[in-house]
């Protein structure tokens, strides 16, 4: 297996990738309305892709919220790359380049939760419904 690679997306190209990967995962897979995916924050956010052998894979972005909070979102691999550390390996570097100061939160679909705590994040809160997917609202409590 190679290298995982983790590159900010700044070429359009890189962002071409991290949107085909989130159009596969969340509204092909997922059946999330693509009116949903693709929100009014594409241009605030910072964007991630992970590669293999230049081959995109996984994406996730990072936003500073009107709350000032740093939401992390949009976490998404392609299925014959999941259980191989790619999530991780992009959580890992973005929570690396976070600016700090800022608390830390997400929405983490039911079923990633475990993945989460395994990097500080605690849950927080009732379960809630995003899209038809049962979601946690996560709090990082690690150091940014």
């Amino acid at each position: 297996m190679a290298e995982v690679h983790i590159l900010k997306a700044q070429e359009d190209e890189e962002f071409e990738a991290v949107y085909s990967i989130r159009r596969i995962v969340f509204v092909e897979e997922q059946q999330v309305p693509e009116s949903e995916e693709f929100d009014g924050y594409e241009a605030i956010s910072h964007h991630y892709l992970a590669l293999i052998d230049h081959k995109p894979i996984g994406c996730a972005r990072w936003r500073i919220t009107p709350y000032m909070s740093i939401k992390l979102e949009r976490f998404a691999v392609l299925e014959d790359f999941r259980k191989l550390g790619v999530g991780a390996a992009i959580l890992k570097t973005i929570l690396s380049e976070l600016p700090s100061g800022y608390p830390v939160y997400l929405h983490a679909q039911l079923h990633a939760v475990p993945f989460y705590q395994k990097f500080g994040f605690v849950s927080e809160g009732e379960m809630f419904m995003e899209c038809d997917i049962p979601h946690y609202k996560m709090r990082y409590h690690g150091t940014v």
